[in-house]
């Protein structure tokens, strides 16, 4: 552990670059209202500052409030989360939502013990959520959080392994003073200075406790273990048009993409597997190649098939299968991004010609 007096000495200096440095995100203006605070912590999981800000906007001029979003349906929040990814996250959204007007009068609690038993809150969120929103002191520990902490003590145990030390490493700072500014402090110097490569060591507030600087050697933190490739599996999307809309299905609620719409296909079987294809509503298709996705556990090769077909085809094929609706091609967006992909480069054609 480092001196106590020199932690408190640089995290007032980390706290007054922070309000010369720190970023102008969406979540950040106005006051911390926990449900923003919240929706912005739910959306950067896994994903990035540019690539989550739009649908944070989207999110809160559809729902402003917890209540809002707790009374929205389920097809049309999972429509606008189409492209985030993780989708289990959304459907964790609104059970949280409803959980937070159903069982605490549409009130964010301001304990972290009491935000861990809402749906999808885990102890990341929760400790976010007391710190920023309600200015508790919390042990608030993300990625960017390990990096500074890794190069800050030296830990050289390979994450995730290590992270008991980070997270005993990170505590000697959690104070009361500017306890919601302080996550925010520590997130935007990863961004801005300890950045994953290169960082810009010389600049750092807190170098002068950094055991990584002393040793010239900050690349080297966080350890982390090599990855195992994933698996690969394979399968066939259909693309039925007429040339306005596209043929799409609601997914089961639960499991890989539950509840959200998706271009009907082949089951995704393992590499060295054969790809049982059925002719999916008796179409006759043409392929277009096949195009790759990653998900958090495998990787899938899926080919494109389309059949264009006319208006009454088209109608006929809905008639017969009631279980899938038409989606018109300017909404492809509301597709998750596996069957956005199916559809980018067709679209670039034109879907109206025979």
């Amino acid at each position: 552990m480092k001196d106590a007096a020199l932690v408190s000495r640089l995290r007032a200096d980390l706290l007054a670059w922070y309000d010369g440095h720190g970023r102008d995100l969406p979540w950040r203006k106005g006051a911390r209202d926990p449900y923003r605070v919240w929706l912005s912590e739910v959306m950067l999981q896994q994903t990035t500052t540019a690539h989550a800000a739009p649908y944070y906007a989207r999110f809160l001029e559809l729902w402003p409030t917890v209540a809002d979003l707790a009374a929205a349906d389920d097809g049309a929040v999972m429509a606008q989360w189409a492209g985030l990814g993780y989708y289990a996250r959304a459907r964790r959204l609104l059970e949280c939502a409803r959980a937070v007007v159903r069982d605490h009068g549409g009130r964010f609690p301001d304990r972290e013990d009491a935000l861990l038993k809402l749906p999808g809150f885990g102890p990341y969120t929760a400790a976010a959520v007391a710190a920023i929103a309600f200015d508790h002191p919390a042990n608030v520990v993300d990625g960017n959080i390990e990096r500074v902490m890794t190069r800050l003590y030296a830990i050289a145990t390979p994450l995730p392994a290590g992270r008991s030390e980070v997270r005993q490493a990170s505590a000697q700072w959690v104070m009361a003073q500017r306890a919601g500014d302080w996550p925010q402090a520590l997130m935007d110097l990863a961004n801005q200075v300890c950045r994953p490569k290169s960082p810009l060591c010389l600049l750092c507030p807190l170098n002068a406790a950094c055991v990584a600087f002393r040793a010239g050697d900050p690349d080297r933190y966080p350890a982390k273990l090599a990855k195992a490739p994933k698996p690969r599996r394979h399968g066939v999307v259909f693309v039925v048009t007429d040339g306005v809309s596209v043929i799409v299905e609601r997914r089961e609620g639960k499991g890989l993409l539950g509840g959200m719409l998706g271009l009907p296909h082949s089951d995704w079987q393992a590499e060295g597997g054969e790809v049982a294809v059925k002719h999916m509503f008796d179409l006759t298709y043409q392929t277009f190649g096949a195009y790759e996705h990653v998900f958090t556990h495998f990787a899938l090769t899926q080919e494109v098939w389309l059949a264009r077909v006319s208006v009454d085809d088209f109608s006929d094929v809905l008639r017969r299968h009631n279980a899938y609706q038409a989606l018109p091609l300017a909404e492809v967006k509301a597709l998750p991004t596996v069957f956005a992909k199916a559809l980018k480069s067709l679209l670039s054609l034109d879907l109206a010609a025979g």
